[in-house]
């Protein structure tokens, strides 16, 4: 098996790491061209990928951001050949989605969206790992639901990274989820993390529900800025929803309204174990 990986941060170091612990010769570009070497040296990647090797590649996996990875698919199209299997690991999918498959069509490559559903607070390759995607999910979205013989090429170049299943999605379904379940999660805890109280408390009393809670916090702004504007429809939504019931618990708070605070909680807890029931 031979694995192009474009960008070598986090989530393509480790892709590159994993493949390369499967035994897959992996090709690996990064614009930043010491990291590139580096990766080399670090024995991540066996060679630089170019032109040269695009024929070779079984797969060749986009990990940089939507904008980058539309320009590189526009750039390099003329020159992937129709064995080429392209898929994206951007963190929204509809806009990439949408280049990849008029891209694809034109030039004759194949293409699917893709989202590997592991990460860490800490970015670039000196953070990356082999054992990152062990056993997480690998979100696709393939041109074609119907194709089989499709997605059954895609799932055997993608799970010997480590990924214990894929799950096929649409960009719309996929975008729309992604703004609760992490999106969010990163939004109220850079903006948790903001009160007076963080800097002022000295001497730490928190328990490991702080330290969960703040974990995402640290990011990359600037990624998560393109992600954020990319889905800015689905995560003010959610946004919206969200300030509209904290607005609850506020009031009941300034109101000293014991019964109505109890009726918020009682409401969230079920709602949680209503959301277990469904996802076990």
């Amino acid at each position: 098996m031979k694995i192009g990986i474009v960008g070598l941060g986090l989530i393509g170091g480790s892709l590159a790491k994993a493949y390369k612990k499967a035994g897959a010769t992996v090709f690996g570009f990064d614009q930043d061209r010491l990291i590139t070497a580096f990766a080399k040296l670090a024995d991540a990647i066996d060679d630089e990928l170019g032109e040269a090797q695009y024929e070779a590649c079984d797969l060749i996996l986009l990990a940089i951001p939507p904008v980058p990875a539309a320009r590189w698919m526009e750039e390099h199209a003329p020159k992937l050949p129709a064995s080429a299997l392209v898929i994206d690991c951007c963190g929204t999918k509809r806009n990439i989605c949408e280049a990849g498959f008029q891209l694809a069509n034109q030039y004759g490559f194949s293409y699917a969206g893709g989202h590997p559903m592991a990460g860490n607070q800490f970015g670039g390759f000196k953070n990356s790992r082999a054992d990152l995607f062990e056993g997480a999910v690998f979100a696709l979205v393939p041109p074609d639901h119907n194709d089989l013989r499709f997605m059954e090429k895609a799932k055997k170049l993608i799970l010997p990274a480590g990924f214990s299943k894929l799950v096929i999605t649409s960009a719309e379904e996929h975008d729309k989820i992604i703004a609760f379940t992490s999106q969010m999660a990163h939004v109220v805890s850079n903006a948790f993390i903001k009160s007076d109280t963080a800097i002022d408390m000295g001497v730490s009393v928190s328990a490991g529900s702080y330290r969960d809670f703040t974990r995402v916090a640290y990011l990359d702004a600037e990624m998560w800025t393109e992600l954020f504007l990319e889905n800015r429809d689905n995560l003010k939504h959610e946004l919206d929803v969200l300030i509209a019931e904290l607005s609850k618990y506020s009031k009941a708070l300034e109101n000293e309204d014991a019964p109505e605070m109890c009726r918020l909680l009682k409401e969230g807890r079920e709602r949680k174990i209503e959301v277990e029931k469904q996802c076990s």
